[in-house]
């Protein structure tokens, strides 16, 4: 049996860093819209800016066979933005492509997740609505892909010489 997406994430979630790898990771990967709509009845803390939103590209690197000698395999244009809030904790936000709104939402969530005032509230209002829609889209792919399956079987044949 495999482990879900959210299963995994509570697995994470007991050691810190990973925790964190969890959200930013699905803060990064889920569509903007869906980001910036959840984000709207998030109650945000006053916060400085330290990096303001900007884009830039980086560049992606593959592997041969997934193992064998790695490669570049282009560029890719990513969005940062960096803030504190004024409790102190800092917040980081990288997402694809050049939404700066999408990107700002992420660094002002990561640095409420790593409070104890905010977390609860971030974690249930954006996080795991976004984990859940994740899981949604995981499954129906997987459904699709399961429905398109060929089965493949070798037929003994019995031979006389």
């Amino acid at each position: 049996m495999t482990q879900s997406y959210t299963d995994e994430f509570v697995d994470n979630a007991l050691s810190g860093s990973t925790a964190r790898q969890g959200w930013l990771s699905t803060l990064a990967k889920a569509p903007a819209s869906e980001v910036l709509k959840l984000w709207e009845d998030v109650v945000a803390p006053e916060s400085q800016v330290l990096r303001p939103a900007e884009t830039g590209m980086v560049m992606v690197r593959g592997r041969t066979g997934g193992a064998g000698n790695p490669f570049n395999l282009g560029e890719m244009t990513v969005t940062r933005c960096a803030i504190r809030l004024a409790t102190g904790e800092t917040g980081i936000g990288y997402v694809a492509g050049r939404d700066k709104a999408h990107a700002y939402v992420a660094a002002v969530a990561d640095a409420m997740l790593q409070s104890s005032v905010w977390h609860d509230q971030v974690r249930d209002g954006l996080i795991e609505p976004l984990r859940q829609t994740a899981d949604e889209r995981r499954d129906a792919i997987s459904r699709k892909a399961k429905a398109t399956q060929v089965e493949f079987f070798t037929m003994v044949r019995d031979r006389k010489a």
